[in-house]
């Protein structure tokens, strides 16, 4: 494989650690103050580090259509954000957070496939396997799929994949800057939508430091993301970080003592085969 697309692949994998990571602090937060106000403070966290990245490594400044990517790309993943914790809410999570983290990796090989053509046939079986691995270490044990509980799980979802496709558009000069304006959209969707629903926009301050911690490992993500993306392909950058959920589970298995189910356990094994056939 060219050094680009190995750069691709530890890119990708850094940004899963990073989001799942930042998704067990995020996790834990939310258990002990306001989900709004978690999403909100993280993601508040976050682009400030951002902002202070894109100035310390002096970038090259986008242009205003890069900005605007960045922009649709933030409102895409405050959409799907909104709609995966209402979808968790209504007490839908064995069919939220699979349903959703497969169709994020889904939108992007599909975009990936039409605008770069296809990939070879290892990379294309580890994306399979890679979707495979993805749905099996999110769902929960004894979850029944009904079709009337699709609907937020897949607006979650497309709006993610949106995210990854739209983020993609805006780095070709720039790597953080579009972050930030992404990170400013969808700051700005998410305090819109918490006061709608008047709900707390900012945790307990005692809770702040885990939730700057997710803030943190969250904008790690998503500067990874995009080294990974302008690195190789779209679709490869995309499925990579789309399991960022292996990464969270191995957190709650390995400090909260958690048990693995015999599914994330299925899952865990397709997600390292898959990595290994999409480096091939």
């Amino acid at each position: 494989m060219a050094g680009s697309n190995w750069d691709s692949v530890v890119f990708g994998l850094a940004s899963a650690a990073a989001w799942g990571a930042g998704d067990f602090s995020g996790g834990l937060a939310s258990k002990r103050t306001s989900v709004y106000g978690v999403v909100i403070a993280s993601q508040v966290v976050g682009i400030i580090l951002l902002f202070a990245l894109a100035l310390i490594f002096a970038g090259p400044l986008p242009t205003p259509t890069e900005l605007l990517w960045g922009g649709a790309a933030g409102m895409a993943g405050a959409i799907g954000l909104i709609a995966l914790y209402r979808a968790l809410a209504t007490g839908q999570m064995g069919v939220a957070a699979p349903v959703s983290a497969v169709l994020a990796a889904g939108v992007p090989v599909v975009f990936g496939a039409l605008i770069e053509g296809l990939p070879g046939g290892w990379q294309m079986a580890g994306f399979g396997l890679a979707l495979i691995a993805v749905w099996f270490i999110s769902r929960a044990d004894g979850v029944t799929l009904r079709l009337r509980a699709l609907g937020l799980p897949l607006v979650a979802g497309l709006g993610f994949g949106a995210f990854f496709v739209l983020i993609d558009q805006a780095s070709a000069t720039s790597i953080l800057w579009p972050v930030v304006a992404a990170r400013a959209a969808s700051i700005s969707t998410l305090i819109g939508v918490a006061g709608l629903a008047r709900q707390p926009a900012w945790p307990e301050r005692r809770h702040l430091p885990l939730v700057a911690l997710s803030g943190m490992l969250d904008a790690g993500g998503n500067a990874f993301f995009m080294l990974a993306a302008q690195a190789g392909r779209l679709d490869v950058a995309s499925v990579l970080s789309s399991l960022y959920p292996a990464s969270t589970v191995g957190l709650a298995w390995l400090i909260l003592k958690e048990r693995l189910t015999r599914a994330q356990l299925v899952g865990i094994v397709a997600a390292l085969a898959a990595i290994i056939l999409i480096t091939l």
